[in-house]
Formats: structure tokens, sequence, C-alpha cells
């Protein structure tokens, strides 16, 4: 069973960068297609990003684009999502998830595995 844990989540001031990473466990991670998803106050759930099992290719919501950078780190099992100029709008619990099966998108029903989710606050 896989286990993926969500770090790297805090208040940052508009304008700022914050790091966050997706540390798995239980399951070998470069058999996976991870992907990062958010969900604000009164909304549903968003896809962010994905990457590819070799980190060969990415995807980006075209609200982040140019702004956030998704990667990976095999042999330490951890994804990466880099935000920089940070907004207000930015503002959400950040879950990481994983897909082993095919990914034709940033829909959350081609992910089976989920993290608990990490909060990220952009507010002055």
């Amino acid at each position: 069973q896989a286990q993926l844990v969500e770090s790297g989540g805090g208040l940052v001031q508009p304008g700022g960068s914050l790091r966050l990473s997706c540390a798995a466990s239980g399951v070998t991670l470069n058999y996976y297609v991870i992907g990062w998803f958010r969900q604000a106050p009164g909304k549903e759930r968003e896809g962010v990003s994905y990457i590819t099992r070799s980190g060969g290719s990415t995807n980006y919501a075209d609200s982040v684009k140019g702004r956030f950078t998704i990667s990976r780190d095999n042999a330490k099992s951890t994804v990466y999502l880099q935000m920089n100029s940070l907004k207000p709008e930015d503002t959400a619990v950040y879950y990481c998830a994983a897909a082993w099966g095919l990914v034709t998108g940033l829909f959350e029903n081609d992910f089976n595995y989920w993290g608990q989710g990490t909060q990220v606050t952009v507010s002055s």
C-alpha cells in the first residue's frame, strides 16, 4: 500500500516562494506518475501539475505555468513542487497523488493514492 506524505507548506507573503515535498513509502516511486492537486476553501479540488515516471514530461495548470516547477528524485522516493511568485489565490491545501496507470491529464480519477495534504497560505 502506497503512503504519501506532503510537507513544506506554511504561511508566505505574496510574491514569495515555497517548496513542497511528497515523500513516498511502500512503493517503488518510479512506477508511478505523481501529481499535485489543491483545494481552496469552498472550492473543488483542482489539478496543479503532474510528472511522468522518468521525469521526462510534465504538465501544468494554466494558472501556475511559469511559476511552479515539479520535479522528482526517484532515488529519494520524493517529488517536489517549487512554487514561486505566489499569489493569494494559491492559498489551498495541496495534495500529492500517485497513479499506476495511464494519466490523461490533471484528472483526479486517474490517480490511485493520495496524501493527507499540506496547507499553503499566501497572505500579507
